[in-house]
């Protein structure tokens, strides 16, 4: 399984409001928070894609 930790680094503020929710489904509601996720999933893999431009994406 292929882990990454992804870090919001940029603001949703300003963003269309599906880029926002995106954050939101990632668990992603404050600046600087992180959260681990399994990059195997498709639904996942997509939604990180989206707003790659707001993440910092580290391999675990």
């Amino acid at each position: 399984m292929k882990k990454v930790r992804i870090t919001q680094v940029r603001s949703g503020i300003g963003r269309p409001q599906d880029q926002k929710d995106t954050l939101v489904a990632l668990r992603l509601r404050k600046m600087n928070q992180s959260v681990e996720v399994d990059m195997e999933n498709p639904c996942i893999a997509g939604m990180v894609e989206k707003v790659k431009h707001l993440l910092k994406i580290e391999e675990i």
